[in-house]
């Protein structure tokens, strides 16, 4: 028996596949919306029962569609995010403050709940326009809506993730790896499995009108996370402080990459701790911590980069 229907908009991420799991093992209906149906169907095809799970190719921008959308579920999650600007579409201000303040419009006028997920740590930056863009946003959908939850998830990992897959990869052939700003920078790793925990129990608990920071049970440096990373790879590397002139140099040249390693905009943002503010409200304050710890878990997918693979002995 289908006890809620959820609409989830940046569904074949890592972060929707999660969700997409734990909404269904708790009979909700999803629908799933997509930007291409046929390179990204058959994933989300394997994520849940028959009946239980509705794929829809969308464009996220055709208020009519979204209008459509909207209007038969009871909640809507926006997951939507970039990491980098791509062309004159894919840009942090059409998706990270243009598109939330029309889901907030649409939701409010139809009178359906909105989960946002925006991201930690960006209250102090100032020179950084993915910052800014996650900001307007939530700025928007909270004066649109104000029952909104928002939710600002630290570093989220897991195998399916770009980040420490792609760490792991270049650690498993490189010499040496740079650390920027020192590698102080602070995060508070969560699993993706304990972040779409915490989404369906914000949803389940109808705990709305809430900013609530999504974080892990560790504080780790940027240094801490390659040094674990080389750890589970059984692989030791040379990490040098990399001058701040050399990094921003390097990431000019790397952003204009199909899919870059790193950009000016990221250096930007790797001067700010990534970990709970001073009277933020977390998962833990709410009655849903996280105990995932990241060397146990990046353990279990971390033979992916190791010689020999799952079952080597070395």
């Amino acid at each position: 028996m289908i006890t809620k229907k959820i609409l989830i908009f940046g569904a074949s991420g890592q972060v929707g596949r999660y969700c997409i799991r734990r909404f269904v093992k708790n009979n909700y209906k999803v629908f799933a919306v997509t930007r291409n149906v046929h390179k990204k169907g058959y994933i989300l095809k394997t994520q849940a029962p028959i009946g239980y799970l509705d794929i829809i190719e969308a464009n996220i921008f055709d208020e009519n569609k979204l209008t459509e959308l909207i209007s038969k579920v009871d909640v809507c999650v926006n997951l939507v995010g970039i990491l980098y600007e791509k062309g004159n579409v894919n840009t942090f201000n059409n998706i990270h403050t243009i598109f939330p303040k029309k889901l907030a419009q649409i939701c409010y006028s139809k009178k359906v709940k909105l989960v946002h997920i925006s991201a930690l740590g960006l209250d102090k930056v100032k020179d950084s326009k993915y910052a800014s863009s996650k900001i307007n946003g939530e700025k928007f959908v909270r004066e649109i809506l104000p029952s909104t939850t928002i939710i600002k998830p630290s570093l989220v990992y897991s195998v399916d993730d770009n980040l420490t897959t792609k760490f792991m990869g270049l650690l498993s052939v490189l010499p040496f790896f740079p650390l920027y700003y020192g590698g102080k920078t602070k995060f508070t790793p969560i699993h993706v499995s304990e972040l779409a925990e915490l989404i369906f129990y914000v949803i389940s608990k109808d705990l709305y009108s809430k900013t609530i920071e999504a974080i892990g049970p560790e504080v780790l440096t940027f240094k801490e996370i390659l040094q674990t990373l080389m750890k589970c790879i059984k692989k030791n590397r040379i990490l040098f402080p990399m001058p701040l002139i050399l990094a921003r140099l390097s990431a000019f040249f790397m952003q204009v990459m199909p899919q870059p390693l790193i950009t000016q905009d990221q250096i930007n943002l790797l001067k700010y701790d990534n970990i709970k503010t001073k009277s933020g409200v977390t998962n833990f304050d709410i009655g849903c911590p996280s105990s995932l710890k990241f060397e146990d878990t990046v353990k279990d997918y971390a033979f992916n980069w190791t010689e020999g693979g799952q079952f080597s002995s070395s």
